[in-house]
């Protein structure tokens, strides 16, 4: 039997190079090897393509691969840049298609998506500069937020993945610092407004178990000594994960509808990742919406597949199927 060769994408050249090397590394392990070739793909930070370790040009990749399997994050991985590349050279790839991972890494652009479609998304303002800290005038910045919406603030660069470069401000004091870090990250940085809550995460996979789309149950998240989920409580365990989550039966109901408008909304394909905070006196916002999920131990998706009796397995099988489809 002919077995299907498997390119798994992973690494690449953005901040989130450690976290896509282990996303990758679990697809690899979790694909079926009876059936499969798996094909490691690793780009270095550098954007140097590697098959099995060796240097190899992105288009000789044609002819080598049957599908690949996108496991990248952030910049390059997961705003259309790989998507496109793929795309012209008609190499069928796991994940949404290029417009829609441009439009849903773009924290600016997604909120606007989401707006049309009936979601709550929280106030922000958008500050424009440089990576050198002598482009940014904080004090302007602050001023610009606060004429919006009061203190404690969100800081986060707009394209960038896993929590990265995200703080939270509570005074004057911490501001500078929180918008410098931001913008190693990104050219543009987003001043969101803070809103007290507890955190819930929602993955839809399409064409999943007869359904055109699947939502698995929602996540709670905890952090742990913390009042946001960054990157920390993420991936270095400081946080706990809560599934099946708490809410009420009402909110679960919800959060999952929600999640299927945010996936429509942006044109995704595939599978997502929404992220909400539940506040419990103005409603459910979204936060955003990942279009490549993580897929490592520590990472949700795997632990909301588990809840409902699947695995990684099952779904690097069937989100392959719906690529060569």
């Amino acid at each position: 039997m002919t077995k299907t060769r498997i390119g798994v994408v992973r690494g690449g050249p953005s901040s989130e190079y450690e976290i896509s090397l282990r996303t990758g590394a679990a697809v690899l392990d979790a694909l079926d090897k009876e059936k499969y070739e798996p094909l490691d793909i690793v780009i270095s930070k550098a954007g140097v393509w590697h098959l099995h370790g060796l240097e190899i040009r992105p288009h000789e990749v044609v002819g080598r691969v049957d599908v690949i399997f996108n496991a990248l994050h952030g910049y390059y991985g997961e705003d259309g840049k790989i998507q496109s590349l793929l795309e012209a050279h008609s190499i069928p790839f796991t994940g949404s298609d290029s417009l829609s991972s441009a439009i849903a890494m773009n924290k600016i652009l997604s909120k606007e998506y989401f707006r049309r479609a009936g979601l709550k998304t929280p106030m922000h303002v958008l500050i424009e500069g440089g990576t050198a800290k002598k482009e940014i005038n904080a004090g302007k910045a602050y001023l610009l937020a606060h004429s919006r919406f009061p203190l404690p603030y969100i800081v986060k660069p707009i394209s960038a993945g896993s929590s990265i470069g995200i703080s939270m401000v509570k005074s004057r004091n911490d501001f500078t610092l929180a918008l410098h870090k931001a913008f190693e990250f990104d050219h543009s940085v987003m001043i969101e407004e803070y809103i007290p809550g507890i955190e819930a995460n929602v993955c839809v996979i399409e064409g999943y178990r007869g359904k055109d789309l699947y939502v698995l149950p929602p996540v709670e998240i905890r952090p742990i000594g913390r009042n946001i989920f960054d990157y920390d409580a993420k991936y270095e365990g400081n946080s706990n994960e809560i599934v099946p989550a708490t809410f009420s039966p009402s909110i679960k109901t919800e959060l999952e509808r929600l999640a299927v408008a945010a996936h429509t909304a942006l044109g995704l394909r595939h599978y997502s990742r929404s992220d909400f905070i539940i506040s419990p006196r103005r409603g459910i916002y979204i936060l955003e919406a990942n279009t490549l999920p993580g897929l490592t131990k520590e990472s949700i998706m795997p632990k909301a597949l588990k809840s409902v009796g699947s695995s990684l397995s099952e779904l690097a099988e069937h989100l392959i199927s719906l690529a060569l489809d």
